[in-house]
């Protein structure tokens, strides 16, 4: 096929501002579009010579790379600047976005273990650290406070119910995520590793997907941050 267009879009919340342009860089048409699905299948249909498109890589191209499987900024693509993004396939993007939503439940879940233990120092109780969330010396401990005002004894009991409830949460979704059948092979051979618990193996197998778009170890590590810049 021959381009003969290139397509750069800019990708908002909103809407996306799109510009073609021809091979020689002259501006063939400028415009904005609602970022709906319907709106971009329309506008791509009537596209009427061959393109090849780009847009930048924001929280929105996800969608966007689905539905029109755009590749390559105008501009940029023309000259051949651009290199190849990687895009992990919409099966490991839906479950990499439950992975990243149990990483931020138990964030909350600890926000509300240090919240109960915040309340309880400023009311100057004492308590045992190793055993305070435990749900039996929680209860004890509740039953025992003196001097502590009822406000007080509230929050800690909603801190607690909050903690339940995250904690639950989490592990519901861990236990679908390592029971998933395109997971738990790979999990189960990851965790294999010494030093390698479940979380550490699901986190590398969706959050790097294809391991072989790495065409060495030291491009892996440094996508996982672990080599210093230098």
């Amino acid at each position: 096929m021959n381009i003969s267009h290139y397509i750069g879009l800019d990708v908002h919340k909103k809407h996306i501002n799109f510009c073609i342009k021809t091979a020689d860089g002259t501006v063939v048409e400028e415009g904005r579009l609602a970022a709906q699905r319907v709106t971009l299948r329309a506008w791509a249909a009537g596209q009427t010579q061959a393109w090849h498109g780009a847009m930048e890589a924001t929280l929105f191209s996800g969608w966007i790379y689905d539905t029109l499987d755009a590749r390559k900024i105008a501009d940029l693509v023309r000259c051949h600047l651009l290199p190849a993004c990687y895009v992990a396939t919409p099966q490991i993007r839906e479950l990499r976005r439950l992975l990243r939503y149990r990483n931020l439940v138990v964030r909350e879940s600890v926000r509300m273990q240090n919240k109960i233990a915040g309340l309880l120092m400023e009311s100057g109780a004492p308590f045992h650290k190793q055993k305070l969330h435990g749900k039996k010396y929680f209860a004890q401990l509740l039953d025992t406070l003196e001097e502590v005002p009822d406000s007080v004894k509230d929050l800690l009991n909603l801190s607690r119910s909050a903690m339940e409830m995250f904690q639950a949460t989490q592990k519901r979704l861990l236990g679908e995520l390592l029971a998933h059948p395109q997971l738990r092979q790979r999990v189960e051979r990851l965790a294999s590793i010494r030093g390698v618990g479940p979380v550490t193996a699901l986190t590398w197998a969706l959050e790097v997907g294809d391991p072989f778009r790495f065409s060495c170890s030291a491009q892996a590590m440094s996508y996982c941050g672990l080599t210093s810049a230098l």
